[in-house]
């Protein structure tokens, strides 16, 4: 908590000329994201509540005492809060260039962001993962990771963003009951059936996500035939039938090769194992897409097999942060719908 500091509620009104509509970043279900510039000239993007009741206010204490202890470059950065209003504020890193959905999904950005970019927007994401999950103390579950949780800086830097829904693991536990959270299309199979919550429901998030930057789909439309409605399940089978090639984008296609291509839609369908239990670890999961891009970026390390061991070894920026204190919080039962804001 040294790092974060506490705003003042006339500071946030003048930064943001009193939550002017010029100002909104984005909406989500629960608030609105503002653009503030502090008198240093310093930007940074401001969370509002949209109403007071005891689950925001869980969910605000909740996300200042998990960020308060995370120091990954792809997560978004706590600065502050404010302490003052009725409607719980806190305050972040501005991240420039949008959201991870806005850059896949929007008219006039479809089919925007080249193959190496997504392959490093996938390998920075599943490296904040494995930090949360292996190297934080006690380890963290996001909870709610999806494309609208991604956000993306003008050098395409993945910050994951809103961990308003996660919670701290106790140390001598690898599950825990909790009631049920996230958004449709993204949520694990088998945490929704038994409630019981480990790292591995983020890893099946995960793989969603890394089959909406494979195929440029959203993850549930009921514009298409219903065995294509949800895109993590329409995947799979066509995996299955080795006919995953109908969905993947056209500039995934053209730009990515083909041994690579299959290597990461194998993973993706190993992230989205129905059995947590055979999905891979977050840690295994940054390393080999670590390895790809890397191989990806310097293609003549294919030609050493030695070479790619050390690669596909090696791992990106953890760094190990002691913390403290567990979450007593009570989880509230919401499964959010699907939605782009944030």
């Amino acid at each position: 908590m040294e790092s974060t500091k506490i705003f003042t509620a006339e500071e946030l009104e003048k930064a943001t000329d009193n939550y002017d509509v010029s100002r909104v970043l984005g909406r989500g279900g629960y608030g609105t994201v503002y653009k503030g510039i502090l008198p240093d000239n310093r930007s940074v993007a401001i969370k509002k509540s949209k109403i007071v009741d005891e689950s925001q206010i869980e969910q605000f204490v909740n996300e200042v005492i998990i960020l308060s202890q995370i120091n990954h470059r792809n997560v978004v950065k706590l600065l502050g809060c404010c302490l003052e209003t009725e409607v719980p504020l806190l305050v972040y890193e501005f991240v420039t260039n949008g959201t991870l959905f806005h850059h896949i999904h929007d008219e006039g950005n479809k089919s925007s962001l080249p193959w190496e970019n997504r392959l490093s927007i996938a390998a920075q994401v599943a490296s904040a993962l494995a930090y949360l999950h292996s190297a934080a103390s006690p380890p963290i579950i996001h909870r709610d990771i999806k494309s609208t949780n991604i956000l993306l800086d003008d050098n395409y830097m993945a910050k994951v963003s809103d961990f308003g829904a996660s919670r701290l693991v106790p140390l001598d536990q690898t599950q825990f009951t909790t009631l049920v959270q996230g958004t449709m299309g993204y949520l694990d199979p088998e945490y929704l059936h038994t409630s019981q919550l480990t790292e591995k429901s983020d890893i099946y998030s995960f793989g969603v996500v890394l089959v909406e930057l494979l195929t440029g789909r959203q993850v549930l439309s009921f514009d298409r035939p219903e065995q294509e409605r949800n895109l993590a399940m329409h995947f799979v089978t066509l995996m299955k039938e080795d006919k995953v090639d109908e969905i993947l984008e056209d500039r995934v296609m053209s730009e990515c090769d083909r041994d690579q291509l299959k290597e990461v839609t194998i993973l993706a369908k190993r992230c989205l194992k129905l059995n947590e239990e055979e999905r891979p670890s977050m840690m295994e999961v940054a390393m080999e897409l670590e390895g790809l891009r890397k191989i990806d970026k310097h293609p003549w390390v294919g030609q050493n097999s030695e070479e790619v061991e050390h690669l596909l070894g090696e791992t990106s920026d953890f760094h190990s942060r002691n913390t403290n204190g567990f979450d007593s919080l009570r989880d509230q039962h919401v499964v959010k719908p699907l939605d782009s804001g944030r």
